[in-house]
């Protein structure tokens, strides 16, 4: 398949948010240029085969695979192995995360982005940094040595601009509404978590331009009648875009279907908050100079808290469709347009239409990815 010039024929594939059956798609210079329901009078037709044609994935929070932790690989190579895993799940975007760490590995990091992004390294859009201006109430599994108040050390790893697309977590009982507004104004996208912020500290956030939350439920302060906190401030606001861990373990369905309903497919994003162990066999890993330990598909550190996940894309499509009972139209645009929409990449990313790269999948029956082409070309 030449992605250069070439149609690509689906029995079936999800053209915007719509299903179709019998599409032609003309691939040039690796984006569609043209979607038809007959056969092209000329050109090379390749048949995409059994199965339903989608858009890739986009995950905004990756922190490993491979048997590779962004911390501890902070590197080009690291990236490239990080993504080579998920690919194979149907990530065809991704931002690599780093977990709270120094400011040194943060720099590093930095340095690898700005060569992934330098290089048009394949599926590497920007980057995510996990803290490390978090709540020590609610830090999870994040070392509590390296969190700290936002200085401008910091500041000026998040100021670059050969980044690509820049997403920060902070707790805004740490990071000031003053401090968001800076980062935003440097071209940020403002996440809140790990956080025991009051409604009233979550909602000034907001207004200061914090866009979305990391791994809603997760790491934040709960819902009740009296204090929204915030994961009630994150369900009840319309404009911002959270991420959900569909895995079986971080959330509860009734929780995650709620959260659906309350905030719009348009707003939920299905990200993996991935560890080094997906796409391997591997059964523990080093964090933090501990061992964190998997047990079938949980993540657990020696303190007995989660510790990310071993989830792909995939299959938090699959939880969608098979637990939540969602269409799987629903599930897949909460796994490419809505992450897309999140990052500024609509125009580009998210969806099979006209104008837009060529980042498709071919899913069969049991949603287990089947064909896998990035900008038009077979991904392997």
């Amino acid at each position: 398949m030449n992605p250069d010039n070439c149609w690509l024929a689906a029995e079936k594939a999800l053209i915007g948010s719509a299903w179709q059956s019998s599409v032609y798609l003309h691939i040039v210079d690796g984006c569609i240029e043209a979607i038809r329901h007959q056969p092209p009078a000329e050109g090379h037709v390749q048949p995409a085969g059994e199965g339903v044609l989608v858009p890739g994935f986009i995950d905004v929070q990756v922190n490993g695979g491979g048997g590779v932790l962004l911390n501890d690989s902070p590197s080009l190579e690291g990236i490239r192995q990080i993504f080579a895993a998920h690919a194979q799940f149907g990530t065809t975007a991704m931002l690599p995360t780093l977990i709270t760490d120094s400011v040194e590995v943060m720099q590093q990091t930095a340095e690898a982005i700005a060569a992934a992004i330098a290089s048009n390294e394949p599926g590497i859009v920007g980057v995510h940094f996990e803290g490390p201006h978090m709540s020590l109430a609610k830090r999870g599994v994040h070392s509590p040595e390296h969190l700290r108040a936002l200085s401008d050390a910091e500041m000026a790893v998040f100021a670059r601009q050969d980044l690509g697309v820049k997403v920060i977590t902070v707790a805004p009982e740490v990071v000031s509404p003053e401090q968001i507004r800076q980062l935003v104004g440097l071209g940020v996208r403002v996440c809140l978590g790990h956080s025991d912020a009051t409604a009233q500290q979550v909602q000034a956030a907001l207004t200061a331009g914090a866009s979305g939350f990391t791994h809603l439920y997760n790491g934040m302060s709960a819902l009740t009648s009296r204090e929204p906190g915030m994961v009630g401030t994150a369900l009840a606001d319309e404009h911002s875009w959270s991420g959900l861990i569909l895995d079986g373990h971080h959330v509860h369905p009734l929780s995650a279907r709620l959260a659906i309903r309350a905030k719009g497919i348009e707003k939920i994003m299905l990200v993996t908050d991935a560890m080094p162990p997906v796409g391997t066999t591997q059964s523990d890993f080093a964090f933090y100079g501990e061992r964190v330990v998997r047990h079938g598909t949980k993540l657990i550190a020696p303190s007995g808290s989660l510790a990310g996940s071993v989830l792909d894309m995939a299959g938090a499509v699959r939880y969608a469709v098979q637990t939540l009972q969602l269409p799987l139209s629903e599930a897949v645009q909460m796994a490419s347009a809505s992450p897309a929409a999140f990052l500024g990449l609509s125009a580009k990313l998210g969806s099979l239409e006209i104008g837009k790269r060529a980042d498709m999948l071919l899913l069969d029956d049991d949603l287990n990815v089947k064909g896998y082409w990035l900008a038009g070309r077979p991904f392997n």
